[in-house]
């Protein structure tokens, strides 16, 4: 991926640190910010629903935290009367710049894999649209085309708290330069 391939180039995204950007470059916790954004839900809900231990899930909680991309919600009783503390994402990620190649080879194969499995988990049924290409772009044409999508995809995101009734859709735009 380049620079312009991991987010949009908007210079009104401010550039995520260090912290940051190794908290986004974890799969696990690139679902739990996903989950969290369409519910609050608890550090056992993340666990059962994510087939995680409660221990290692508190640990990835405490870092999206820690960096201000999960924030506490109110306390609630659950079904057997106990209190809980759920979360829910701050949405803090989508406008920071986040060059995850900086967390290491991973790092920018994080999302993917965090798609990929968000994917397995919905089945082939839960496709909306697929459209896979290939394009001769020049540099201006691959940040132009880039800067067009994230308009849109921001203009959807901007407004996306007022349809909470609706069903929730996920996806990933990724461009790359081919190794052909």
């Amino acid at each position: 991926m380049t620079d312009a391939e991991e987010s949009a180039p908007d210079d009104r995204k401010p550039a995520a640190n260090a912290r940051e950007i190794r908290a986004l470059a974890h799969p696990l916790r690139l679902r739990i910010l996903r989950l969290c954004g369409l519910h609050e839900l608890t550090n056992k809900q993340l666990a059962d629903r994510l087939g995680q231990d409660p221990g290692t899930m508190l640990y990835h909680v405490r870092q999206l935290l820690a960096t201000g991309f999960l924030e506490a919600a109110d306390v609630r009783t659950g079904a057997r009367g106990a209190l809980e503390k759920p979360y829910r994402s701050t949405g803090r990620s989508w406008n920071l710049d986040t060059a995850l190649r900086e967390a290491g080879p991973a790092g920018p194969l994080a999302p993917l894999e965090a798609f990929r499995e968000e994917l397995a988990e919905a089945g082939p049924d839960a496709l909306a649209s697929l459209s896979r290409f290939v394009l001769h772009l020049s540099e201006a044409d691959a940040k132009d085309l880039i800067t067009r999508v994230y308009a849109v995809l921001s203009e959807y995101m901007d407004s996306d708290r007022q349809r909470p009734d609706q069903p929730a859709y996920g996806g990933i735009f990724v461009l790359h330069r081919s190794s052909d």
